[in-house]
């Protein structure tokens, strides 16, 4: 089981970007899915998380700016970001727990991480 992230680049402020998550391996079902980030120099935070049955939460920065979805047929999240500023700059991961086939246990995985950068 992994969770390949992809989407990031360079990006001028006020532009847009649009990051995957995309699961695979043998997966019975995955659980919450979260977007975190790490800028240079900071911890990593949480920028949005999303629940099985769809339900979202944001950080209060990204608030109004990303959106976070997912489509279960496709073990895939997104995370659509516009209008983004420089402070936005970080390496992106994805987190999920997922719960194997055949053993159905279930184990926490961190995509590899994508750069953002936002330039002003």
């Amino acid at each position: 089981v992994q969770l390949q992230a992809s989407g990031g680049g360079l990006v001028q402020a006020g532009g847009s970007l649009r990051l995957s998550c995309a699961a695979s391996g043998p997966i019975a079902s995955i659980g919450d899915m979260a977007w975190y980030r790490q800028g240079p120099g900071n911890q990593r935070e949480l920028v949005a998380g999303i629940t099985s049955d769809g339900t979202t939460n944001y950080a209060d920065s990204v608030k109004g700016r990303f959106t976070i979805s997912r489509d279960n047929a496709k073990k895939t999240m997104y995370l659509q970001m516009n209008s983004l500023k420089p402070e936005d700059t970080a390496v992106y991961y994805c987190n999920a727990p997922v719960t194997r086939l055949i053993t159905f246990q279930t184990s926490n995985y961190w995509g590899q991480g994508t750069q953002v950068t936002v330039s002003s």
